[in-house]
């Protein structure tokens, strides 16, 4: 074939026509199966952060631009609890979406990590369990209205608060928290009837997570 303007131009068009088709393709084929897993994930959290029930029902809030889903469990007709699908985007890494579960009086029942990308082996033991992750350990069982708050809010011990942080990952334990604070917020609008907003605990990520963090 004589290279000329004309066959180049066909060819790259016939290539990037091929590459969208298969781009399109691949979405397709994955784009169910990526839906069912997050389904799984949140109903997996929901049965871990909330005590025994049968039935829930949600209600979607915005704080701070920010959209959280409230569940209120029930079991036999009466609530049991409520879960709290919230988030910060004031991770090391990023988003963090977390799951709180809340008993009717206030008390945290349990937290999940839905998402998160901090750094390995220091702002990802958010996600441990209670005895490896002093966030959660210092949160677990406790209605956070009993805590060493700082402007109403959860708090680490370095900003004032009673809160344990991740060691040397301070800016994903300020960002778990930050999340913890807007689902207590979301908890408190539904308990309350009238949405609260929480100012988001920000700090600009440092080039390394580790010993700057502290």
């Amino acid at each position: 074939m004589k290279s000329t303007l004309f066959n180049m131009v066909a060819v790259l068009s016939g290539i990037t026509l091929i590459a969208s088709a298969s781009v399109g393709l691949v979405n397709m084929v994955t784009e169910e199966p990526i839906r069912l897993a997050e389904e799984n994930a949140k109903k997996a959290a929901l049965e871990q952060v909330l005590p025994e029930f049968e039935a829930t029902t949600d209600l979607t809030l915005e704080l701070d631009n920010m959209p959280i889903v409230v569940y209120n469990a029930s079991k036999g007709g009466q609530t049991v609890g409520y879960a709290v699908e919230s988030m910060t985007k004031s991770g090391f890494g990023g988003e963090v979406k977390l799951m709180v579960g809340f008993l009717p009086d206030g008390t945290i029942n349990n937290i999940s990590v839905l998402k998160q990308a901090e750094t390995p082996g220091l702002g990802t033991n958010m996600a441990n369990e209670e005895a490896k992750n002093p966030l959660l350990k210092s949160v677990k069982n406790q209605n956070p209205e009993s805590k060493k708050l700082v402007d109403g809010k959860l708090a680490v011990t370095k900003d004032g608060g009673d809160v344990d942080a991740l060691t040397a990952a301070t800016i994903s334990s300020r960002a778990y928290l930050d999340a913890v604070n807007r689902a207590w917020a979301a908890f408190k609008s539904v308990q309350g009837g009238q949405q609260q907003s929480v100012e988001a605990q920000t700090e600009e990520p440092a080039a390394q997570e580790g010993e700057k963090n502290e």
